[in-house]
């Protein structure tokens, strides 16, 4: 099926101001930041919050796009900016996006699969893929491209090759569902679990699932579970108000279904299932033992059924299910690597998705790609592995390592990518990995499963013992847009990445923010500074703390000081005049009543008389650092620190005779005092999910689990005792876990003796004894634990938040002083 920029505009009904050639559209994108083919790009400049996609038209055309839908506040005199470019312009983007993906969903007939619920769309999709790709050409939403603008996208990938389609589907608000609808159209429906995900979008629960059944409005068929009584009530409302043609496909645990489940059977790493069917018995095994996989295996089960999959065939294709690993994990690796394991699934459109995120990665010089041969159906492989190349190309790939027999047959399809070897397998590869210069790069895993890629992550890992931090990448994207949705357009963030990014990772974070278009960094010291530096960190960086000693590194690496003192002043002065610099980009922090740092008002007078003497300063901004912005206690002195810098900023203004930023909001401040934004606010504490007003905190994500897991369990008789200095004493026969972290990983050990509790398997498992160096005991008494087991220091339960509170002291605290040694481990979803 072909589409070129008429017909497109024709689609759409839309004016069209061609100047270009009449180009052949294949790729369709929202994002700047995921181009991979400009050529055939069709980028469709949606408004967004503080900037419209308008904004990233001239990046785009500079990379060699030459196709844009624009509404219509685009001017058309700004087209002479761009005279090899085509310009459709409509009323709404979104909505020209999903009229012309609509379109494009008409002109096929064969079945497609429609997933909706609070949990479990993904699970169900990729298992279907799982189960179903040996029989049917899927195309299929890619990750968890589920919402208004990744619906679509993901409905533009039909091809007439396909005769199956899963696409998923996501809401968070009212009145949403319809437009999914349209661009779907599924066939055959799917409702997963009805929990509480996206609740504050709705008033209640069963309004939440009527606006989900909306997508099963034209539907044929649909999946659920009859045992959520208030899902089966809705479903039966549904089916007599808006489809009553809709043949509903019911599995129960307990009473009459299409699918009854008889029994459910847990051993120990795998379930039996034992099922009713049209009056005959079957049976399947799972490799899961836990209720969401038994749940998301019989929704799939049921799925198959429908198409007509004989249940000998289905107890054979279950029992081959595969753990899904829904995110892209960024790990520290061998000889100074950044491992990028996404080693589950290798197809063109999530190849795609992981190319993004490696070309976030900014740390190391040099980018390699370890691809398998891409088990996709296609009738020209040839043409596939070009348009792969493409795209590594696009990405600035410096090497490529394929393991398979067809991507080692076009090889030569991969001139463009400087170095390139190949391997017919994974054992082959793994054999030659010593002879294989890997060093101060990052490196891409991405792989169909059977090449057991997961043999070359653990060969390529750095080995470190096994607690670690998880670093959710998603939850600082969802917590930054928190905060953006807040400013108004011209209002910039400068993101606080000092103290290691809060223990989270100052590089890896730094690239997440970079990629997110954040205005300014600010870091505490210059070597932190100059770390982002040296990963590839180009935004501007303010240094807190500057130092003498380290003003050389602060001009090498351009870092932008801030000045507090006259001592501090003097010193960078005196510096830039012996170097012969001038206009060097500077901050001026003024003390409104923090009383730490500043010029305090006894000073500003001095201070403006330097300043204006002083072209070897560029003052870029002049701010200040509130006290109490937190408390509603403070507000009146949180105001008055804000008058005082604003008069304080216009003398320094007057003096200069130029403009410059002025900041003073920190995360608190940025929702409770939306008059004190000006220029840039500086977003710290929130941007890792912590805020104290609770309207924000509920929008926020945690950023950071701590997890560990069991080394050792006892058993302790009454009156024995654990641990220094015999603290824990058992009061009855009690069971014990010790964990692998103590004190020396940042658990504080004044959580000790009951003060601390961690989550193991969903149960709470209070500390008991002293916490150790190295190791901390845990209160299992009653609770199915085994050596091994994961244990959940903080995260979503327990919060980092509730760790401060038990510790009697700030989450800043907890964040920071987790130890360099606990891994960090960074993933997408």
């Amino acid at each position: 099926m072909i589409y070129n920029i008429s017909s497109i505009a024709k689609i759409l009904q839309a004016k069209i101001l061609l100047q270009g050639d009449d180009a052949i559209i294949e790729n369709l994108i929202t994002d700047s930041r995921k181009l991979l083919l400009a050529q055939t790009t069709l980028f469709f400049a949606l408004p967004g919050q503080g900037r419209n996609g308008n904004s990233f038209i001239q990046s785009l055309y500079q990379k060699e796009v030459t196709n844009f839908v624009v509404e219509q506040t685009f001017l058309a005199e700004e087209i002479k900016e761009f005279p090899k470019a085509n310009f459709i312009v409509v009323e709404d983007a979104l909505l020209a996006l999903q009229k012309l993906v609509t379109h494009h969903r008409e002109q096929f007939s064969i079945p497609v699969i429609g997933i909706t619920g609070s949990n479990g769309k993904t699970i169900v999709k990729e298992w279907l893929h799982q189960l179903l790709h040996n029989d049917y050409n899927i195309v299929r939403s890619p990750k968890s491209y589920n919402s208004q603008v990744g619906v679509p996208l993901s409905v533009w990938r039909m091809q007439e090759a396909n005769n199956l389609a899963i696409f998923e589907a996501g809401i968070s608000l009212q009145n949403e569902m319809h437009y999914l609808q349209k661009i779907i159209q599924p066939t055959i429906g799917i409702i997963t679990f009805i929990g509480s995900a996206h609740d504050q979008g709705f008033e209640s629960t069963q309004q939440k699932i009527k606006e989900k059944l909306l997508l099963f409005t034209k539907s044929k068929q649909l999946i659920f579970c009859a045992d959520d009584a208030i899902l089966a009530t809705e479903i039966n409302l549904f089916k007599k108000d808006k489809n009553n043609t809709l043949n509903l496909f019911t599995w129960s645990k307990k009473a009459e279904a299409n699918l009854v489940i008889e029994s459910i059977n847990k051993k120990e790493n795998h379930t039996e299932l034992k099922c009713i069917y049209q009056e005959n018995t079957f049976s399947f095994n799972i490799p899961f033992t836990d209720e969401a996989s038994t749940h998301n295996a019989i929704t799939c089960c049921c799925t198959l059924l429908i198409l007509n999959i004989e249940t000998s065939s289905i107890a054979q294709k279950m029992n081959l299910l595969k753990p899904m690993a829904m995110r892209l994990e960024l790990k520290q690796g061998i000889n100074n690597c950044s491992i990028i394991n996404d080693a589950y699934s290798a197809d063109f459109e999530s190849l795609s998705i992981s190319l993004d995120f490696l070309a976030q990665q900014n740390q190391h010089p040099k980018r390699t790609v370890i691809l398998s041969d891409v088990l996709q159906t296609s009738k020209d492989n040839t043409a596939l592995y070009r348009k792969i190349a493409a795209a590594l190309a696009s990405k600035s790939i410096d090497r490529l390592i394929g393991i398979g027999k067809d991507i080692t047959a076009n090889a030569n399809a991969f001139s463009s990518i400087a170095e390139t070897i190949f391997f017919a397998d994974t054992e082959t590869f793994l054999a030659a990995i010593p002879n294989i210069k890997i060093e101060n790069e990052v490196v891409l895993l991405k792989a169909a499963r059977v090449f057991q890629f997961e043999k070359i992550s653990a060969a390529l890992e750095q080995k470190v013992h096994e607690t670690k931090l998880e670093i959710n990448l998603n939850a600082v994207r969802n917590n930054l847009k928190v905060y953006q949705q807040l400013l108004q357009p011209t209002t910039k963030i400068m993101a606080m990445v000092k103290a290691f990014g809060y223990g989270s990772g100052s590089s890896e974070i730094a690239n997440v923010l970079q990629h997110s278009g954040v205005g300014y960094l600010a870091v505490a010291y210059t070597d932190e500074g100059v770390e982002l530096r040296k990963a590839g960190i180009t935004l501007p960086i303010m240094v807190m703390n500057a130092e003498p000693l380290g003003f050389e590194n602060m001009v090498k690496y351009t870092l932008e000081p801030e000045l507090y003192s006259f001592e501090i002043y003097d010193a960078f002065h005196r510096f830039l005049e012996q170097k012969k610099i001038k206009h060097f980009p500077v901050h001026i922090k003024i003390d409104t009543g923090m009383k730490r740092l500043g010029f305090d008002e006894a000073a500003i007078e001095k201070l403006c008389i330097a300043l204006q003497k002083n072209d070897l300063l560029k003052v870029v901004s002049v701010f200040s650092h509130l006290a109490g912005s937190d408390a509603k206690d403070y507000d009146d002195f949180t105001n008055k620190q804000f008058i005082a810098l604003q008069n304080t900023s216009k003398k320094i203004e007057n003096v200069l005779g130029y403009s410059f930023m002025n900041h003073i909001a920190n995360s608190s401040a940025i929702y409770r005092f939306p008059a004190l934004q000006m220029d840039m606010v500086r977003l710290g504490i929130g941007l890792y999910g912590v805020d104290v007003t609770p309207y924000i905190q509920n929008r926020l994500l945690p950023v950071a689990t701590l997890k560990t897991t069991i080394a050792q369990i006892k058993h302790l008789q009454i009156g024995e005792t654990i641990g220094y200095s015999r603290k824990g004493v058992a009061v009855q026969n009690t069971k014990t876990a010790t964990v692998r972290i103590g004190y020396a990983d940042g658990y504080p050990r004044n959580l000790s003796n009951g003060k601390g509790k961690m989550n193991i398997n969903g149960n709470t498992a209070a500390v008991i004894g002293n916490i150790c160096m190295d190791m901390t005991m845990l209160d299992v008494t009653g609770l199915d634990v085994q050596v091994g087991d994961e244990v959940i220091v903080f995260g979503e339960a327990p919060t980092v938040s509730n760790l401060a509170t038990w510790a009697d002291t700030i989450s800043y605290e907890i964040l920071t002083n987790i130890s360099q040694r606990v891994k960090r481990v960074y993933f997408e979803e």
